[in-house]
């Protein structure tokens, strides 16, 4: 083989090599292409997914709730966010301690949050701002605010209903204004705030 056709040959498989290796560059881009593709196809059912994940847990399972006003004061503060387990009471049943969010009767379906005094069976009076339960003087592993004076009562709490109270009894629109409410009215408990920062913590 003369000089001239080795050389035609090396400038063939040269040609060859680049051809190649261009088919191949643009296989890869293809592939990249068609991944991408593949994923915008799949993006809205992996939104879709996320929401409805998201909507389940919120309704079924935690849902942030915003503290709007002062009567849970010192326990809770305007602008709080608080979570609230929605699904803790399938489990167990309401007790004096329970800090909740319940729709309040006669106030338009509007959400509250208040804190359970007493339950089912008890009987409730308040006198001068103090409050009895059971003719004893109601003791909590909580604080309230003082210069409450009301009175209320006193009331046997029928079945399938709890009283509810402010933390702030001095300004708290409670169960001393709209009576006991229902179990069935109560949306769950709230169990930690989670903002702002320098307030996160468990509710006692």
């Amino acid at each position: 083989m003369s000089e001239k056709e080795k050389a035609a040959e090396k400038a063939g498989l040269g040609l060859t090599g680049s051809l190649e290796g261009e088919l191949t560059r643009i296989q890869r881009r293809r592939a990249k292409q068609n991944s991408f593709t593949s994923f915008l196809k799949e993006l809205p059912v992996l939104v879709i997914t996320a929401v409805i994940i998201a909507l389940v847990i919120r309704w079924l399972v935690v849902q942030p709730f915003f503290i709007p006003s002062q009567s849970m004061e010192p326990t809770l503060y305007p602008g709080d966010r608080v979570l609230v387990s929605k699904f803790i009471y399938r489990f167990t049943s309401p007790k004096p301690g329970d800090v909740i969010v319940f729709i309040a009767p006669n106030e338009g379906g509007r959400d509250f949050i208040k804190r359970i005094v007493a339950v089912e069976g008890d009987t409730v009076q308040v006198k001068e701002g103090r409050l009895f339960v059971n003719g004893r003087p109601y003791t909590g592993n909580f604080k309230t605010m003082p210069g409450d004076n009301s009175n209320w009562g006193p009331q046997k709490i029928s079945k399938n209903h709890v009283f509810v109270m402010g933390d702030n009894r001095p300004n708290s629109l409670d169960g001393r204004v709209f009576g006991p409410i229902t179990k069935d009215s109560i949306l769950g408990r709230a169990f930690v705030v989670y903002w702002p920062l320098d307030r996160i913590g468990i509710i006692n």
